[in-house]
């Protein structure tokens, strides 16, 4: 029975938060669940979706949510690293340079298309990933606490495009596949976007309310530590990513970062499922996302069209679960 007063409140803000953003998102609920898992866990996420399913409105409605700025770049293949992280600029009233910081200064960023840009323009965020700073002209500047990258991909249009690099994928806690909504969900979006509640609308209006204040999400985070994950299953996970190094049609499996990003992923869709302990299906379910941008094919199983997802299903049940 759950009775640790950290691991209630985290529970209510949670279920808060998710009732805020369905008034916005319609359907969807694993993609929240899992955008709430990244932010929990304080990790960036790639975001893989056709256009028009809501992948821009969902960051910036969990950040108004959540109470954090909110800050989009849109990634184009003539865009420069200064474009992204700011620049020094001479004043010549003053007679001195002084910061103009670039969009990367905020909180939850979008990084649009990701993947429209060449890789220098793309190692513009790999500091502010891994440290949270950003380095212009030979100075160091801290970033927020709650700095998150969401990058979106389009995952049918790949002209002009540059793919992103292996270890640069790896920096992603999970990458979050949106689909097309189901028939009714569908409805019920034109429905409202001939009403007065059409989700741009509804976020614009101020009908969403702030679940947090500016800072607090820093201590919510830490509350993440009330939910138990037994021994038996850190060694569960431990072995379905080391599996995934030795699978026949593996060219390159998941790493350790590979194994944290799927503890930490099941520990906080434990909390966001309203429990204060980790079991083997919150681990089953994740090894998906956390797992599956992480894993490379060998170019002959690829070309026979074995693809990653049925490679992870089959590594999984492999695996012995624990009792």
């Amino acid at each position: 029975m759950i009775n640790d007063a950290n691991f209630l409140e985290l529970k209510a803000k949670l279920g808060e938060a998710k009732s805020q953003v369905s008034k916005v998102i319609v359907g969807q609920a694993s993609v929240v669940d899992q955008a709430l898992i990244a932010i929990l866990t304080r990790q960036h996420a790639l975001i893989e979706g056709v256009p028009g399913v809501a992948k821009t409105l969902l960051v910036r409605t969990l950040a108004h949510v959540l109470g954090t700025e909110f800050g989009r770049i849109q990634f184009t293949p003539d865009m420069m690293p200064s474009d992204i992280t700011g620049m020094n600029v001479f004043d010549s009233k003053r007679g001195e340079f002084s910061l103009v910081r670039g969009p990367i200064f905020t909180e939850f960023l979008l990084a649009d298309e990701i993947n429209r840009s060449p890789a220098r323009t793309q190692a513009g965020l790999l500091e502010a990933m891994q440290e949270r700073s950003v380095t212009i002209d030979r100075q160091t500047h801290k970033l927020s606490d709650n700095f998150l990258v969401f990058a979106t991909q389009n995952p049918i249009e790949h002209e002009g495009t540059y793919p992103l690099a292996e270890a640069q994928k790896d920096r992603f806690l999970m990458k979050i596949d949106i689909g097309l909504p189901e028939r009714q969900e569908e409805l019920t979006l034109a429905q409202r976007t001939l009403g007065y509640d059409a989700p741009e609308e509804t976020l614009k209006q101020g009908a969403i309310l702030p679940v947090l204040g500016p800072g607090a999400l820093v201590g919510l985070r830490a509350q993440l530590h009330s939910v138990v994950v037994r021994p038996e299953l850190l060694a569960y996970a431990v072995d379905i990513v080391r599996r995934t190094r030795s699978d026949d049609a593996v060219l390159v499996g998941a790493g350790p970062r590979g194994t944290q990003a799927l503890l930490l992923a099941a520990r906080a869709h434990a909390a966001i499922s309203g429990r204060d302990f980790v079991t083997p299906d919150d681990i089953r379910s994740l090894v998906g996302p956390t797992l599956g941008h992480r894993t490379v094919l060998k170019p002959e199983y690829d070309l026979e069209g074995l693809t990653v997802p049925e490679v992870l299903a089959r590594v999984t049940l492999e695996v012995p679960v624990p009792q």
